[in-house]
Order: C-alpha cells, then sequence, then structure tokens
C-alpha cells in the first residue's frame, strides 16, 4: 500500500504528525489503540519513554488501523483532524452528520471537555458506523 492508496484509512504521515503530540496519546487515539492512549494521556507517553518508543512502531499501527477499519465515504484522517483542533466546537461531529451533538458540543464545549475525552475513545467507530449507515 502506498501513500496515495485509497484503501489506507490510517496514514503513518498524519500519525507522525499526531505523535508530535504523542505524549497525551494523539496517535495512539487515532490508531484505535484506546487503553494506551489513556494510558499515555494520563503519564505523559510512559514518561515520554514510550513515545520515543512509538516513533519506530507507529508504521505497523497504522497498518493494523488500515485492516480494522476500512475507508468509506467519511475520511478517519480529516475526522481526526477535525476532532484534534476543532473538538471542542464539535466540528468532526458536523462531518460526519450529527447535526445535534454537532450542536450540543459547539454551544457546550464538548459538554465541558467530557465529549471531547469521549470522541477520542470512539470516533473511529463513530466514522466507521457512519460509513456503513451512509456508503459512497
Amino acid at each position: 500500500m502506498n501513500a496515495l492508496s485509497r484503501d489506507e484509512s490510517h496514514s503513518v504521515l498524519l500519525g507522525y504528525l499526531f505523535w508530535i503530540f504523542g505524549f497525551i496519546g494523539a496517535h495512539r487515539f487515532f490508531y484505535g489503540k484506546k487503553l494506551t492512549g489513556t494510558l499515555w494521556f494520563f503519564t505523559l507517553g510512559l514518561f515520554f519513554i514510550g513515545w520515543f518508543i512509538d516513533l519506530f512502531l507507529i508504521p505497523s499501527m497504522a497498518r493494523e488501523a488500515d485492516l480494522r477499519y476500512p475507508s468509506g465515504r467519511y475520511d478517519y484522517e480529516v475526522s481526526w483532524v477535525l476532532l484534534t483542533f476543532l473538538g471542542v466546537f464539535g466540528v468532526h461531529r458536523f462531518y460526519l452528520g450529527k447535526w445535534v451533538t454537532g450542536l450540543i458540543w459547539l454551544f457546550s464545549g464538548a459538554l465541558f471537555g467530557i465529549g471531547y475525552l469521549w470522541d477520542l475513545w470512539t470516533l473511529n467507530e463513530q466514522v466507521e458506523l457512519a460509513n456503513t449507515e451512509r456508503p459512497y
């Protein structure tokens, strides 16, 4: 699979960009590793040691995520960029067609931050479900 492949749902390049913020688990959440993402979030990437080791593990995490989360109408990468940088405003939810919860996130700061954490845990599944409900 090359960098331009349509079957690639979670790119290595975006994983490395999220890795920069990896001491809070961003890249691990992106690749669907919820438990270790949470551990990285609360321990600063296992005190930066695990964060550094992940520099070498990202290509394999990307391959696993590509196999686990198939591509579809809604792009995982767009969803994750929107969540990471505009998540408290619910922009990722608007993108997925979730207008009601998008408005709730917009006016409540993602339910005072709790919704943002919830979406870190569930965004891959939300995109997968949206792709199942509305394929291309």
